[in-house]
């Protein structure tokens, strides 16, 4: 088996979740230590040379958010907030940070408040997830009798005050922007951009908003630079990223290695390859927002822009491997029910088109003459015309897992017959 290499769970079951001092021991907040001795200009063009992305899933450069969030005002009020909805199917990374290593969490957390001069954090979290929010309030109250949160956080003359925020069940608000609507006390819409957070989020204050496993590298690059993080990984994928394996696989779990790693490599290596001997059939990287990786691209390096090269995204990590047996028209039938289920119905064309399509595929899988020659690319058509026309995310995602089943696995199983 290939040997992980940790960093966002470099304490995961190493050091009791519970203890301050256990954490303290493993070298926890030396970096709030450094970074508060440091100008803030220098965090973040820290985090921007490190070239991390986002770990939530659109892998957008931090450190252009960090600093987007830093200069556009000198004395305005700032928020941070870290975005540990985790609604996505498949997907369970920040919630293992959050219950095995939550300072960690919090340590990334008041690094980045720092760095654009926010004294307001919140921690929003998938109401679903009892243990985390219990972990993390736990983590919370023993940084703050620590000096580590609160007024003049260890004599920097820095204050900085945090909260967990309890979310209320929505998919889409893990979307930033819903999820700003959300900590407001609002019902979970979704906002129009532009404006974007970091100009105008938080009760119309700038905002940075990042993933729990995007701030629980914070304290690696800081304590050992930019230039160290990016020697692991691929060049335009820098540092490491969580995986998490499920479906047909003999060792599903969560894994953490170099962006670069094949999916060849997570299967068969780490996961112990697929259950019963059965042939592989398909992954679905990313949950129901990803997208459908067949056999020909089981040695694509996991990296966002080598993904992407093949018609692949790289999303949250999640992945879920499927045996040659699986029907995958009932999987994509489970998934865009999934988007009907979740949609919000603010904007038509995603509160009609997510419906019709789960319509559309499961009366035409009820007929004897179906076809997909016929049924995908029509989809297709549909999910095309309201990826463009919706107002969120949610309403750009069915084309993905549509488009690259069709395109990657469908087609060659039609040309076959």
């Amino acid at each position: 088996m290939l040997k992980e290499y940790r960093i966002a769970l470099r304490n995961s079951g190493l050091i009791n979740p519970e203890s301050i001092d256990e954490f303290i021991a493993a070298d926890g907040y030396q970096a709030l230590r450094k970074a508060l001795k440091s100008e803030p200009l220098g965090i973040y063009e820290e985090i921007y040379d490190s070239g991390l992305r986002g770990r939530g899933g659109a892998g957008f450069p931090t450190g252009a958010k960090e600093k987007a969030a830093a200069v556009i005002c000198s004395d305005c009020e700032k928020y941070v907030i870290c975005n540990a909805d985790e609604g996505e199917p498949g997907t369970f990374k920040d919630r293992i940070i959050m219950e095995t290593d939550p300072h960690s969490l919090i340590e990334g957390l008041v690094i980045a408040a720092y760095s654009i001069g926010a004294h307001k954090g919140f921690v929003y979290i998938r109401g679903e997830y009892e243990l985390s929010i219990q972990r993390v309030q736990n983590a919370i109250e023993q940084a703050y009798g620590r000096g580590f949160l609160g007024k003049n956080i260890l004599g920097s003359g820095f204050d900085f005050d945090l909260e967990v925020r309890r979310g209320a069940g929505s998919y889409l608000c893990g979307e930033e922007l819903t999820l700003i609507e959300s900590v407001e006390g609002k019902r979970g819409y979704p906002r129009i951009k532009p404006p974007y957070p970091a100009e105008k989020g938080l009760w119309g204050s700038p905002t940075l908003i990042n993933n729990v496993e995007t701030l629980a590298n914070f304290p690696a690059i800081i304590l050992n630079g930019a230039k160290w993080y990016r020697s692991l990984g691929t060049e335009n994928s820098p540092g490491t990223k969580i995986f998490t394996i499920s479906g047909d696989v003999n060792k599903p779990g969560f894994y953490e290695f170099p962006m670069g790693i094949t999916l060849r490599e997570l299967i068969y290596d780490v996961a112990g390859g697929i259950r019963n001997g059965k042939p592989f059939g398909a992954a679905l990287i990313g949950g129901a927002a990803g997208t459908f990786a067949s056999e020909q691209h089981l040695d694509v390096p996991m990296g966002y822009d080598k993904l992407r090269e093949v018609g692949l995204t790289l999303g949250s990590g999640a992945v879920i491997v499927m045996d040659g047996t699986r029907n995958l028209n009932q999987t994509m039938l489970s998934i865009l029910k999934f988007f009907k289920h979740e949609s919000c119905g603010k904007c038509i064309p995603c509160r009609v088109g997510t419906t019709q399509l789960h319509n559309t595929l499961k009366d035409s899988l009820a007929q004897q003459s179906f076809n997909n020659n016929q049924v995908y690319p029509e989809l297709i058509r549909q999910a095309e015309l309201i990826a463009r026309t919706s107002l969120c995310p949610l309403g750009q995602s069915p084309i993905l897992p549509l488009k690259s089943l069709w395109e990657h696995i469908l087609v060659k199983q039609t040309a076959n017959k």
